[in-house]
C-alpha cells in the first residue's frame, strides 16, 4: 500500500497535530507520543505483519503506529480510552480503510467481539501506569493471539524476559513465560518521544505457545504458589508459603519429593521446579479428600 500522507512518527508532524487539535499530554493517560520513524517499521517488522492478518493495536494515541500497521494493508482494530483523541485519529488516519478505531476500555471490553474469532495480533504502545493488568488479562482470557508485540518501561520487559536468579526475575516473569516466550527486540531512548519520558521503553516480543510451558494440574493453584514464593523476597521458599498460607507439613513433605531445598529463596526457582511443588500440593489435597 503506497501513502501520499505524511508520516506521523516525525516531531514537526506530531507537533502541528498536537497544536491543531489543541491536545494537551495526560500524565494521568501516560500519553507520550512517538516521534521515531525506525521504531514504528521495527516493531511492525517485529509483529511480522501480513495484508491477510487481524491486528489489535492497544491505545493509537494520534494513529502513529496506527499508520504503521495501516500501511501493511492488515485489517487493524485500534482501542482508544481518551474520547479527545476519536477526532484526531478520524483525520490522521483518513483514507486508511482497513483501520477501525474503536472507543473503550481494552479491559472491559469484550476483545472477540470487535476482532472476531480467528487469530489475531496484538501489538501496542502500551501506558506505564497500565502495562501489567493489560498483559495479563490479554494472556489469561486465552484470546487466539499468534503474536504480541508491545513497547513497555525498559524495567518491566527486563522482568517479562528474566532468568530464574535475576534481581528481574518475579511473578511477571512466570506467567508471561507460562504462556509465551519473550524477548527483548530493542530498547528505545527517551529522545524517541514527546514529551520524553524519564525512563528507557523497550520493545517486547511474545510469541504464543500452542501450550503452557509447564503441565500443571491447577493453574489458580500453580499462579497461588508462584504469588506466594515472592510475596516476601527476603524470606526463604518454606516460610514465604507457609505466609502464603500453605501448610507447614504439607510443603515439607511436596519439597522433599521434589527435591527442592526449603532454604532457597522464590526468585531461584525455575517453572518446572514451581510446577512440581504445585502439583505436588495437589496430590496432597487430593490424598486428603480421599481419606
Amino acid at each position: 500500500m503506497l501513502s501520499l500522507k505524511p508520516v506521523i512518527a516525525n516531531k514537526d508532524v506530531t507537533l502541528h497535530i498536537l497544536k491543531r487539535f489543541g491536545i494537551r499530554m495526560s500524565k494521568k493517560l501516560g500519553q507520550n507520543f512517538l516521534v521515531d520513524p525506525s521504531v514504528v517499521a521495527g516493531i511492525v517488522k517485529a509483529a511480522g505483519i501480513q495484508e491477510q492478518d487481524v491486528v489489535l493495536e492497544i491505545g493509537p494515541g494520534i494513529g502513529t503506529l496506527t499508520q504503521g500497521l495501516a500501511e501493511t494493508g492488515a485489517k487493524v482494530v485500534a482501542v482508544e480510552l481518551d474520547r479527545h483523541l476519536l477526532d484526531v485519529l478520524a483525520h490522521t488516519l483518513e483514507g486508511y480503510e482497513n483501520v477501525r478505531i474503536v472507543h473503550g476500555d481494552i479491559l472491559k471490553i469484550d476483545i472477540l467481539q470487535e476482532v472476531g474469532c480467528g487469530p489475531f495480533k496484538v501489538v501496542a504502545n502500551l501506558p506505564y501506569y497500565i502495562t501489567t493488568p493489560i498483559i495479563m488479562e490479554l494472556l489469561e482470557a486465552r484470546l487466539p493471539i499468534d503474536y504480541m508485540v508491545t513497547m513497555v518501561q525498559k524495567e518491566v520487559a527486563e522482568r517479562m524476559a528474566a532468568e530464574p536468579g535475576s534481581k528481574a526475575y518475579g511473578a511477571l516473569s512466570v506467567a508471561v513465560q507460562y504462556y509465551t516466550k519473550p524477548h527483548v527486540l530493542m530498547i528505545v531512548p527517551p529522545r524517541s518521544f514527546i514529551p520524553a519520558p524519564a525512563v528507557d521503553s523497550a520493545v517486547i516480543c511474545c510469541e504464543r505457545r500452542e501450550k503452557p510451558a509447564v503441565e500443571v494440574e491447577d493453574e489458580a493453584l500453580f499462579f497461588r504458589v508462584v504469588k506466594a514464593a515472592f510475596g516476601q523476597r527476603r524470606k526463604t521458599l518454606a516460610n514465604a508459603l507457609k505466609a502464603g498460607g500453605f501448610p507447614q507439613e504439607q510443603l515439607q513433605l511436596v519439597l522433599a519429593k521434589a527435591g527442592i531445598d526449603a532454604m532457597r529463596r522464590g526468585e531461584t526457582l525455575s517453572l518446572d521446579e514451581f510446577a512440581a511443588i504445585a502439583n505436588g500440593l495437589f496430590a496432597q489435597k487430593r490424598t486428603e479428600e480421599k481419606l
